[in-house]
């Protein structure tokens, strides 16, 4: 498994209790806004408003606060949030490639956020496109192994629907499947009664990089304060750190 997304799947089991709950709801209706504003409050006609509200359902946002999002990204609860999108590359210790991606209606304070967390890490900021060219846009699901899965007839589903791959990571299965390919997997998956514990179209790097302990820790702390900027929304990296690294800087975080 790409670290990124087992890393996403350890701060997603977390989330769910986590007592920074308002702070993801926060960030979660700030996607299921510009979803809602760039294709129209439907789910049903709207594939990135229905994986918003999706994802919001999944870390046990309220439907009030689902809907609420919906009518301000559409503007039936009035003007709403004016929010823009951006994206901050650069490299963390060991030359880890990074990638913030913001949703904000200030740039220049989350221009200034995200450089403050990059230098206090000692992290180095680039140029727009320094390492976006390292990474590509996949889907993604994680099926945790205790739903009682059978590995071939789950790589069956995920095949005939369109997926590149299933791939066993310690008690999770991981499916990767091309973007155009991403909606008929999760219908697909749907149908047979499986239920992801994550799915989300997101940044898969290229070729990933090793990297030691002490980088390890570094990395993932500067990423831990990337995430926890109200205004980022999404965080990349290439790097390859050991499942139990990764476990016990969780832990350490709580």
């Amino acid at each position: 498994m790409s670290g990124h997304s087992k890393w996403h799947s350890i701060k997603h089991k977390k989330s769910k209790e986590d007592a920074r709950r308002g702070k993801l709801f926060g960030k979660l209706a700030h996607k299921i806004m510009i979803a809602a504003r760039e294709g129209g409050g439907n789910p049903d006609m709207n594939a990135s408003l229905a994986l918003a509200i999706e994802t919001a359902k999944s870390n046990s946002m309220p439907m009030e606060n689902i809907k609420r999002a919906i009518a301000r990204g559409t503007g039936e609860a009035g003007a709403g949030q004016q929010l823009e999108e951006m994206s901050f590359e650069g490299y963390g210790d060991a030359g880890v490639a990074i990638i913030a991606e913001v949703l904000t209606d200030n740039r220049n304070r989350a221009a200034a956020d995200v450089r403050k967390v990059f230098n206090r890490a000692g992290a180095k900021l680039g140029e727009t496109g320094s390492v976006a060219w390292m990474f590509e846009k996949k889907g993604v699901f994680l099926i945790e192994k205790e739903c009682g899965c059978d590995e071939d007839d789950l790589l069956a589903v995920a095949l005939e629907a369109g997926a590149d791959d299933l791939r066993s990571e310690g008690d999770l299965w991981e499916i990767v499947t091309d973007v155009e390919h991403f909606h008929s997997v999760r219908k697909s998956l749907d149908e047979s009664g499986i239920r992801p514990e994550t799915s989300e179209l997101t940044l898969i790097p290229k070729n990933t990089i090793k990297i030691e302990k002490d980088s390890a820790k570094k990395v993932l702390r500067l990423i831990e304060s990337l995430e926890d900027l109200d205004d980022v929304h999404d965080v990349y990296a290439n790097f390859d750190i050991p499942d139990e690294w990764m476990e016990e800087e969780a832990a350490s975080m709580d």
